[in-house]
């Protein structure tokens, strides 16, 4: 298991989907369609026209902020995330190894619990992807965390071409032209907001 705060336990897609409570119409969809996917070997497979992707929506709860980071490809600011490597299967280490790569925040952690780490997906969401020259138009099931860190001062993009941006809910709501996320930031306030 990779994690950079640690976590005490990564559950795989099933554990993580059958503990997950969807919330809505559209969440509930998304989670009937792709709770197939669980047992699939190809179920990370970016060949495949519906795959997982997991990401993360980092926070730094004294300030009640948000971390975004603006996607070329997308052209979107967006949470950090991405495709599995190969042989990995546990949906929050490849959220960890992401926000790490893309962020160089080392002390990431499953929050608002690190103990309970179910808690950390915060929402399920089926987003379309464009067709690039490099893949046809697809889908990602992305499974979304929340990731805390104490350091929001050492962020540092991946690349040039990818900036980070510490937020308040509100101004990242604003910032980013995808519905889906605005559902993952209208969660995290909720919990950034809830008595300790």
């Amino acid at each position: 298991m990779v994690t950079t705060g640690g976590a005490a336990h990564s559950p795989g897609l099933t554990e993580l989907l059958a503990g997950h409570r969807p919330q809505g119409p559209t969440e509930t969809a998304d989670h009937e369609r792709v709770r197939h996917l669980t047992g699939a070997a190809d179920a990370w497979d970016r060949g495949t026209p519906l795959h997982f992707t997991a990401s993360a929506l980092i926070v730094h709860p004294p300030t009640r902020r948000v971390l975004l980071r603006w996607h070329v490809r997308q052209q979107a600011w967006l949470q950090v995330g991405g495709h599995g490597d190969p042989g990995e299967t546990r949906p929050l280490d490849i959220a960890l190894r992401e926000g790490l790569e893309e962020t160089g925040l080392t002390d990431l952690t499953p929050w608002p619990d690190a103990a309970l780490v179910h808690l950390a997906l915060v929402h399920l969401a089926v987003v379309p992807v464009p067709a690039s020259p490099a893949e046809p138009a697809h889908e990602h099931a992305d499974l979304r965390f929340l990731l805390a860190t104490g350091t929001p001062e050492r962020a540092r993009p991946e690349n040039p071409a990818a900036p980070l941006e510490w937020l308040t809910i509100a101004e990242a709501r604003q910032r980013t032209t995808e519905e889906n996320l605005r559902e993952t930031l209208d969660r995290a306030g909720r919990l950034l907001d809830a008595p300790a």
